[in-house]
């Protein structure tokens, strides 16, 4: 499979991450190709609008209910799904096996190496479903890669920090020491389209996992008090306290509270050491200019990204 020939399919593109993930392909001169349900005149204009979008850029755009007859005119899937349609992929793989042509995979996580942590009850279930598009996409024979991109860098940016309101206050959860990893959405596209046509990442892991986008909470909110010249109290929620949230609060609100448990009090994305095995994104492409959590800071500094919609439950 060669770069220069892929016809990619992007499962979930109108979503937070899928729109990105579209102009990724495009701008690395795939072919690129979306698939959307059929769309009521009445639905969102907004969404409207980027269908609309994408086809004035070169996008071909698939909208009928023939899932099939779709992946039959491309080489490989990307699928942006949000965590609520996680499972809808298992329907996406029986497709894959009748249309019998798609040379790569990569399922819909972009988050923890799931294989490699837990979390809190709430938080655990949705590390399962991934764990089981995995197991359903080897027993399928289809050639995959799964992407761990850990967090994004400006959803997170903005929930911790909110840039955007010059607030005074921030709020730390745990003791704030925990190593997290803080991805820009916009590189953790560009890696993933390098990914999806690398034979050296056919059926692995890629970790997404460069130096400097390894960073505490407190040391991120140590950097945003350099930049801005103030200095913000510090409100420390407990881990008791998540932990007691994650317990009594009705499902979804519980998810969130178990992802900030995992990432900013556990740790999990820095729980275990990469080795000579694993394949690191920053190390694969080193050519890549990733935006660091520390540039990061500075565009947010400059112009403040409107806040991000997606939810991360």
């Amino acid at each position: 499979m060669t770069s220069a020939m892929s016809k990619i399919l992007i499962i979930g593109a109108t979503g937070y991450l899928g729109k990105y993930m579209v102009k990724a392909s495009l701008s690395a001169g795939h072919s690129t190709f979306v698939y959307i349900r059929p769309i009521n005149p009445n639905a969102d204009p907004s969404k409207l609008q980027l269908i609309k979008e994408f086809e004035s850029l070169g996008v071909n755009v698939f909208q009928h209910n023939k899932l099939v007859l779709a992946l039959q005119q491309v080489d490989v899937v990307i699928s942006t799904l949000a965590v609520p349609q996680h499972l809808e992929q298992l329907k996406l793989i029986e497709a894959m096996k009748d249309a019998g042509n798609i040379k790569r995979f990569i399922p819909s996580e972009y988050g923890n190496e799931v294989d490699r942590v837990s979390g809190l009850p709430p938080f655990e279930a949705l590390l399962e479903n991934k764990r089981k598009i995995r197991r359903a996409t080897e027993a399928a024979g289809i050639s995959f890669t799964y992407v761990s991109a850990n967090s994004f860098s400006a959803y997170f940016v903005d929930y911790l920090l909110h840039p955007h309101e010059n607030r005074d206050e921030v709020t730390v959860y745990g003791t704030g020491q925990a190593k997290v990893v803080l991805n820009y959405e916009e590189d953790v596209v560009a890696y993933t389209v390098k990914a999806a046509t690398d034979e050296r990442v056919a059926n692995r892991v890629i970790i997404y996992r460069p130096q400097g986008n390894i960073i505490t909470q407190l040391e991120l909110i140590s950097s945003w008090e350099k930049k801005t010249g103030r200095i913000l109290k510090r409100t420390h929620v407990p881990e008791e306290e998540i932990i007691k949230l994650s317990e009594t609060l009705p499902f979804p609100e519980n998810i969130p509270v178990a992802i900030l448990h995992n990432i900013f009090i556990k740790g999990d994305q820095m729980s275990f050491e990469l080795t000579e095995k694993d394949l690191e994104a920053s190390m694969l492409y080193p050519h890549y200019k990733y935006t660091s959590v520390d540039s990061f800071l500075d565009i947010c500094l400059a112009a403040p990204p409107k806040p991000k919609l997606a939810a991360f439950a």
